[in-house]
């Protein structure tokens, strides 16, 4: 998935001569915490509710608040962990599609690259969830999808995050198409490998909410 299949057209870009109290009715009726604020095709940034209402004047235009979020821009073709990266580091649930000429091309909402990741076929297949704790110098996934591999199950994705606590070591976290853990889990012990979280899904039984939860588990978010 890119940036430009996951453009939410429903969502409107502000004028700066827009009055922050449009701006908090937008963003009431279109249920986001933010808007971007656009001239003449060129993102200027970002207004919040809380930001029209600390300043206590929501007869002032959104062009004359401070705005957050001017670097929240991701091109159409980025692939969709750029856009989580983007939103992450700007603290941002939205972020803004641009076109090859810097021009604003729409909004994207990390709620819906949720969704959309939700529908993929990693997500999709029932299996389960494995996170394992590996000194990174040692980290190898050809070695963990072989070990894997012996349990005659496969490794659907994979994901990786640094661990807060201590910068040389790396959580794995892995999704197997295997609801049965006991055998795999033993072998990667076995092998060396801590494991430090499983999640079992019952296919039968997981709904959308508690899968997008998984997913949310998954990537670490």
């Amino acid at each position: 998935m890119i940036a430009e299949e996951l453009i939410n057209h429903m969502i409107p870009p502000l004028k700066p001569s827009d009055d922050g109290h449009k701006a908090i009715v937008w963003m009431d009726e279109f249920r986001c915490n933010h808007l971007p604020v656009v001239e003449e095709g060129i993102l200027l940034g970002f207004i919040s509710e809380e930001i029209i209402l600390e300043c206590n004047d929501i007869e002032k235009r959104v062009g004359d608040f401070e705005l957050v979020g001017k670097n929240a821009i991701v091109e159409l073709d980025s692939h969709f962990y750029d856009i989580l990266r983007v939103a992450g580091e700007n603290k941002l649930q939205i972020v803004a599609a641009i076109d090859t000429t810097g021009h604003y091309a729409g909004v994207i909402t990390v709620q819906e690259i949720m969704t959309s990741f939700a529908q993929t076929a990693s997500v999709q297949m029932p299996g389960s969830i494995l996170v394992l704790l590996i000194d990174l110098i040692n980290y190898s996934l050809a070695e963990i999808c072989r070990l894997v591999e012996e349990n005659n199950a496969k490794v659907i994705s994979s994901n990786i995050v640094e661990d807060t606590l201590d910068k040389g070591k790396i959580k794995v976290t892995i999704k197997i198409n295997h609801l049965d853990l006991s055998r795999i889990v033993a072998t990667l012990e076995r092998f060396g490998y801590t494991v430090i979280g499983r999640y079992q899904e019952n296919q039968q039984e997981i709904g959308g909410r508690e899968r997008i939860d998984m997913l949310m588990r998954y990537l670490n978010i």
